[in-house]
C-alpha cells in the first residue's frame, strides 16, 4: 500500500465567526499549536462547543483559519481547498450513496481519479477485505447494520490511500457493543497501515482507548496535551480531571511545598504528604485534591476523612464500585480484587479515605 505517513502542524491558528443575531466575533478556536506526527492517532477531545470539529474541519479544509497557518510535513495548505490536501475524511453521517452497492461507494474516489479498472478492483477488494466486508460487496447501504455502514465509509476513505485521515465522531450513531468493536477496528488499521490520523469525540472512553495522544479543549482553546496515562494521571486543573473520568474533589489548605518532592495539604483537618502537585499551588491557598476511584478506600467509620454510608454495590468481577453517600454528595469507590479486601454492604456505615500517592493537588480555581 501506497500511504505516506506525513505530520499535520498547527501554528497558533484561530478562527473567528460573525454572530448573525447580535454581530459580535465569536472566537472559536483560540491559537491552536500543535503537531501530529507522522503515523500517529491523536484525539481531539472536549464538550460540545469546545472547538474541536471547527480544528478538524480547518486541518480538511472546509474551513479557513481567521489567523495562523496549518502543513501537512512542510508544505503550507492554509488555503488549499479541501481536494488539493492530501487528506480524507470520515464524518459522523455515513455519507454512503444509496443507488450505489458498497462495491461502488468504495470505489467512487478511485473512479474520480480515473484508476484502471483492473487495479480498481483489487484494491477495492483488498480494502473491503481489511474492513471485513469482503463477501458483501453488492449489497447495498439499505440492507447493511450501522457498523457495516460505517466500515464502508471507512474504507472509502482509505482507498484513496491519503497522508492524513480526518475522523469527526464516527462512531456516535453505534450503539455501545459496535462502538466498542469499531474502536478496536480502527485503531488496528489505522496502526497496521501507519496512517496519520486526527480524531474528533466527546466520549473519553473512546479518546483513551484509541489515542497515542489527546488534546483535550474547553471554549475554543487547548487545555492539556499528553498521552491518555498522562492526561487521566496527571491532569492540569480540575475541568480536565472530570472531563477525562470519574473524579471525586476534597477541598483542602496548601500547608507547605518542597519543590519536586511533595506538596503538604489539610483535607478535613487530617494531613496528608502528597507526591503530584500543580506548580502553580501556594501555601496557604486552597485547592482541590483529585481522587480517582481507584485511589479511595473505605474504612470503618470515623478512621477516614468524610463519613458517609454505602447505597449501592455493582459488582463488576474484577472490581466492585461503591457508591457512597456522604455530605459531600455521592462518592463513588472503586474496590479492586474484592475477594482480597473488606467490602462494605449496602447500608454500612463507613469512612472515605485516599492512597495519597494516587491523589494529585490542582488549584481550586474552575472547580
Amino acid at each position: 500500500m501506497d500511504i505516506q505517513s506525513k505530520s499535520v502542524t498547527l501554528e497558533n491558528v484561530s478562527k473567528v465567526f460573525k454572530d448573525p443575531q447580535s454581530g459580535r466575533d465569536v472566537v472559536a478556536v483560540d491559537g491552536a499549536d500543535f503537531t501530529i506526527n507522522p503515523g500517529e492517532l491523536v484525539t481531539l477531545l472536549g464538550p460540545s462547543g469546545c472547538g474541536k470539529t471547527t480544528t478538524l474541519r480547518m486541518i480538511a479544509g472546509f474551513e479557513l483559519p481567521t489567523t495562523g497557518r496549518i502543513r501537512i510535513d512542510a508544505e503550507d495548505i492554509t488555503l488549499l481547498p479541501p481536494n488539493k490536501r492530501d487528506t480524507a475524511m470520515v464524518f459522523q453521517s455515513y455519507g454512503l450513496f444509496p443507488h450505489m452497492n458498497v462495491f461502488d461507494n468504495v470505489a467512487y474516489g478511485l473512479r474520480l481519479r480515473k484508476v484502471p479498472q483492473k487495479e480498481l478492483s483489487e484494491r477495492v477488494m483488498r480494502y473491503l477485505g481489511m474492513v471485513g466486508l469482503g463477501d458483501l460487496a453488492k449489497r447495498p447501504p439499505s440492507r447493511l447494520s450501522g457498523g457495516q455502514q460505517q466500515r464502508v465509509a471507512l474504507a472509502r476513505s482509505l482507498i484513496v490511500e491519503p497522508s492524513v485521515l480526518l475522523l469527526d465522531e464516527p462512531l456516535s450513531n453505534l450503539d455501545a457493543l459496535l462502538r466498542e468493536q469499531m474502536r478496536v477496528e480502527i485503531r488496528r488499521i489505522q496502526k497496521s497501515l501507519g496512517i496519520t490520523a486526527a480524531y474528533v469525540t466527546h466520549d473519553r472512553v473512546e479518546a483513551m482507548s484509541l489515542s497515542d495522544r489527546i488534546i483535550v479543549m474547553n471554549e475554543g482553546k487547548i487545555v492539556q496535551m499528553g498521552t491518555p496515562h498522562q492526561i487521566y494521571r496527571d491532569p492540569e486543573d480540575a475541568f480536565v480531571a472530570g472531563f477525562i473520568g470519574k473524579v471525586a474533589f476534597f477541598p483542602a489548605t496548601v500547608l507547605g511545598i518542597d519543590a519536586g518532592e511533595s506538596c503538604t495539604v489539610d483535607v478535613l483537618g487530617k494531613t496528608f504528604a502528597l507526591p503530584r502537585f500543580s506548580e502553580r499551588l501556594r501555601i496557604e491557598e486552597s485547592a482541590l485534591v483529585m481522587c480517582r476511584p481507584e485511589s479511595l478506600t473505605l474504612l470503618p467509620p470515623g478512621e477516614g476523612i468524610l463519613d458517609g454510608r454505602v447505597t449501592t454495590n455493582v459488582y463488576l468481577g474484577h472490581s466492585i464500585e461503591s457508591f457512597v453517600s456522604t455530605d459531600m454528595g455521592e462518592i463513588l469507590v472503586q474496590v479492586d480484587n474484592p475477594d482480597a479486601h473488606r467490602v462494605f454492604a449496602e447500608g454500612e456505615s463507613v469512612s472515605v479515605s485516599f492512597i495519597p500517592e494516587l491523589t494529585k493537588a490542582l488549584p481550586a480555581e474552575g472547580e
